[in-house]
């Protein structure tokens, strides 16, 4: 198992279970895993990030071994927020306008199945939600002249941390690459 910090580098809250029992947790992947924590620790009511590997077949893999694309793993990144303070939907609607989920094993110049665009569920209310996001979000997307969404919904598995120095890499790397941007269409 990756040894990282117990704390987010950013806001102190624990990045390991257990959780505040009125947190829902929710694994995206949309490229890059350094700019899409980013994106979510900076919301009201997310109570912590954190960089992961999932969706592949390796035991414990390495950076390295997911770049290769033989681990099968996708970069990551556990959302662990209150409901009550930001909606399921809400996380969803940062999700699908952040990255663009046409794009198939990639996102813009980051290109590999590590980049892919995944969304990794716990609940059929959450399954629910998914769905009914990515049907309003791929309307929005027709109108503007995009393609289908090939983004993976897979019921959530087991994730492995990625190393410690990939944990908020952004606020302790201010001037870092962020390859992350969406499409620009809103999910209205």
């Amino acid at each position: 198992m990756t040894d990282i910090g117990a704390e987010h580098f950013v806001n102190g809250n624990s990045v390991y279970k257990p959780f505040p029992e009125e947190c829902h947790q929710l694994i995206v992947a949309m490229g890059c895993f350094w700019g899409v924590e980013k994106l979510f620790w900076q919301e009201e009511g997310v109570y912590s990030t954190s960089a992961v590997y999932i969706g592949g077949t390796a035991v414990d893999p390495t950076y390295q071994e997911v770049c290769t694309g033989t681990t099968g793993h996708t970069e990551g990144v556990l959302i662990v927020y209150d409901p009550l303070k930001i909606s399921t939907k809400e996380i969803l609607k940062f999700f699908w306008e952040g990255h663009d989920p046409t794009q198939y094993m990639r996102q813009g110049n980051d290109i590999g199945s590590q980049y892919r665009s995944a969304i990794f569920f716990s609940d059929d209310e959450t399954l629910q939600l998914i769905h009914e996001t990515k049907e309003q979000y791929q309307q929005e997307l027709n109108q503007s002249g995009y393609g289908e969404i090939v983004t993976e919904i897979k019921s959530e598995e087991h994730f492995y941390y990625a190393e410690d120095y990939h944990q908020q890499y952004l606020a302790k790397n201010p001037n870092g690459y962020c390859g992350l941007g969406g499409t620009g269409v809103c999910l209205k």
